[in-house]
């Protein structure tokens, strides 16, 4: 029999420890509510019996996704295209991949993932690279390790070619409907999910990627209403499910900036922010390019008369007035918050960014308020440029409910419910490149659970933290306690020097393959520029020019002489001032399979890099060898009586997979690790002396 768990009447909720949700506690008087939160309700559970009908066959799936937002989308994909037949639920079609926030891929860290998520077969490099209105790559100036591809999108353009290649691909079909309630077997496996109007639909993997919805509220001044994101409902009744069966629940927050009207901005005095003219691309595939007309950004800041403004009316906003308690992102600050840390700077660079080629609506970037409506016009018109400008929509800021990922495992699946997979903003994380990211590596396991698992030779895919920027994301999720929202930075990842944007294809395109997520097109080409970019090394390591060669004399010449007779290619195209392109010019590059630019810059990283690559493989495979140890899954802590007791608890909270995971646990110290370590250990020799046969 299944247990169907619906959400009926009003009842006081649970208020265990384990399963308490953290609710915003209204200090405020005088706020108006336009909707108020809708009382809690008790989860009924209810067994069905042995003899209930299954939904009929065209309500039967591998996998369910809930929602459409940029998590959902690359799960489905994903699912679909590892050969799970899949069904996408959202609450508005009209709103698949939408960017309610700043029309924008990339940036610092955040590209590193948008190349990873490209090179495993997922669609957001793609898109981008056909919806941009314009590309800048931050940190040009410095090594490979940290530049950053960012694009300014159409936000219009981007939402319907994903909605496109969501309704091209062959297992995978999308509908409208909230679900709130999903369907569980005895054994606490998922079997399916129930949508508000009773629309019952059958699958052994369910992927949730609710994004802000679940009970979202958003905030502007005083004023609230219950929304996930500005003029939609929010998702009801699921919080109050997951948080019956068990499941932690706590709140956070987020901002958005208004949008004003391009056409009432004088730039005449502003500063421009132009694309680079050199192009660069998120998709490896580059039958994927599109090169497109660049639209301009431009830059004002904020004056004193904006932070006078702010301080005089602090109290007014949601935070600092006390009625909203939710955690903000650290690293994407409301303009107030940069007022109040900052108070010694006098002014704060604002961008102002476009949303479409075919809009007037501009984003405010920087700008992000709850300050309220009334208030929000006088602000904007405090920056240079904006004196005369009209708002389209108001800034606001929006509070929701997620689950802290420790809850999950490395798959992201969920530790309590058997085909129960999270990700996205449901997580605690934030921005669209995490949630993709997430939704890409959910949709492959939930559709490798639903093929059977490893015991139907079906494989789950764990990415470990030294493999891509992916696995260190997750694994920071699963392995530490967050309560604030998460975003993914350069100096998250210990390995980033081997973690670089540029090679995420040779790191996980066969990964990708591996699975089902990469075409057969798309793997002739990958084996092509790996075999061309080998093929290179090996050349350039064994063709050695005598001193006395003309191009041997021109790279010395610009970098300094050397005492040697003869040089190879490799030693001679290390030295920082000799790029591939000289090469070529001398006639030393590869003339019988010349190298595209992107395989000769493959090379040439690798060549300028490679002490510094080795030393950081060596690191890599040192930890990978001391933390690799994995941790059986019935390892009882509270029994370690030499581990202290904050360990204990948090290694019983957490269930890590591995010693590595087990030692980055917030709490569990080094002496903690070796005390697991021995107790592993005595363990693993008293099984060894039960099996042998007695003397």
């Amino acid at each position: 029999g299944a247990m169907v768990v619906s959400a009926r009447g009003p009842c006081a909720p649970s208020t265990s420890a384990s399963t308490r949700v953290a609710r915003p506690r209204s200090r405020l008087r005088g706020a108006v509510v336009a909707t108020a939160r809708p009382n809690r309700r008790r989860v009924v559970v209810a067994r069905a019996s042995a003899s209930s009908s299954r939904p009929p066959a065209d309500a039967r799936y591998d996998v369910i996704v809930v929602g459409a937002g940029h998590a959902g989308c690359e799960a489905a994909l994903a699912s679909a295209r590892a050969g799970a037949s899949t069904l996408l639920l959202t609450l508005n079609l009209d709103r698949v991949a939408w960017q309610p926030c700043n029309p924008a891929v990339g940036g610092p860290a955040k590209s590193q993932l948008v190349h990873e998520i490209d090179a495993l077969g997922g669609a957001m490099g793609i898109i981008s690279d056909k919806t941009y209105l314009q590309k800048r790559v931050l940190n040009a100036s410095r090594g490979p390790a940290v530049w950053a591809l960012r694009a300014q999108t159409d936000k219009w353009e981007y939402s319907r070619e994903m909605r496109t290649t969501l309704e091209a691909e062959p297992n995978l079909s999308i509908r409208e409907g909230m679900v709130t309630e999903l369907v569980l077997g005895t054994n606490d496996d998922v079997r399916g999910a129930r949508t508000h109007f009773g629309m019952e639909f059958e699958a052994p993997s369910v992927v949730l990627t609710t994004g802000t919805f679940m009970g979202g509220q958003i905030w502007v001044g005083r004023k609230t209403l219950a929304a996930g994101r500005a003029g939609e409902a929010p998702s009801e009744g699921l919080t109050e499910y997951l948080q019956e069966i068990g499941f932690e629940i706590d709140r956070l927050k987020t901002g958005t900036p208004a949008r004003v009207d391009s056409r009432s901005i004088d730039y005449t005095n502003l500063e421009e922010q132009p694309g680079d003219e050199d192009m660069r691309w998120f998709s490896f595939d580059e039958d994927a390019h599109v090169v497109r007309e660049q639209m301009a950004c431009h830059m004002t800041r904020t004056t004193a008369a904006t932070h006078k403004l702010i301080q005089d009316n602090l109290l007014e906003t949601p935070t600092y007035g006390g009625w909203v308690g939710a955690k903000g992102p650290r690293y994407c600050p409301s303009i107030e918050d940069k007022i109040v840390r900052f108070a010694d700077k006098e002014s704060h660079q604002i961008f102002l960014e476009p949303e479409g080629r075919t809009v007037p609506e501009v984003y405010v970037q920087g700008f992000s308020t709850g300050l309220p409506e009334t208030l929000q016009l006088e602000l904007l018109r405090t920056l240079p440029g904006l004196e005369n400008c009209k708002i389209l929509r108001p800034a606001y800021a929006v509070e929701y409910d997620f689950l802290p990922a420790y809850q999950c495992k490395p798959t992201l699946e969920t530790k309590k419910i058997s085909g129960l997979f999270f990700s996205g903003q449901i997580n605690g994380t934030t921005g669209y490149e995490e949630a993709a990211a997430q939704g890409l590596l959910a949709g492959i396991n939930a559709a490798q659970l639903a093929k059977g698992g490893a015991s139907n030779g079906a494989k789950e895919l764990i990415l470990p933290r030294e493999g891509s920027y992916l696995g260190t994301l997750v694994d920071d999720l699963c392995t530490k306690d967050l309560r604030e929202p998460y975003r993914m930075l350069t100096s998250r990842s210990e390995y980033r020097l081997v973690l670089r944007s540029d090679n995420a294809d040779m790191r996980l395109t066969p990964l990708g393959r591996e699975v089902g997520l990469i075409s057969d097109a798309r793997w002739a080409k990958f084996e092509k520029k790996r075999d061309a970019v080998d093929n290179e090394m090996a050349r350039l390591q064994s063709t050695r020019l005598n001193v006395k060669d003309e191009f041997c004399q021109r790279a010395l010449d610009v970098s300094g002489s050397g005492s040697r007779q003869s040089y190879t290619l490799e030693e001679l195209l290390r030295r920082p001032q000799v790029p591939y392109s000289m090469l070529e010019e001398f006639g030393q590059g590869n003339v019988d399979a010349p190298l595209t630019r992107w395989e000769a810059e493959a090379v040439e990283i690798r060549v300028k890099y490679s002490g510094f690559i080795k030393r950081q493989e060596l690191q890599v495979e040192r930890e990978s060898s001391k933390f690799g140890k994995p941790i059986p899954d019935d390892v009882d802590y509270a029994s370690i009586s030499t581990l202290r007791m904050e360990a204990r608890e948090k290694l019983a909270r957490v269930r890590p997979a591995t010693i590595g995971q087990a030692s980055r646990i917030g709490g569990v110290t080094p002496a903690d690790v070796s005390s697991l370590l021995v107790h592993l250990e005595v363990r693993r020799r008293n099984a060894e002396r039960a099996e042998s046969p007695s003397a």
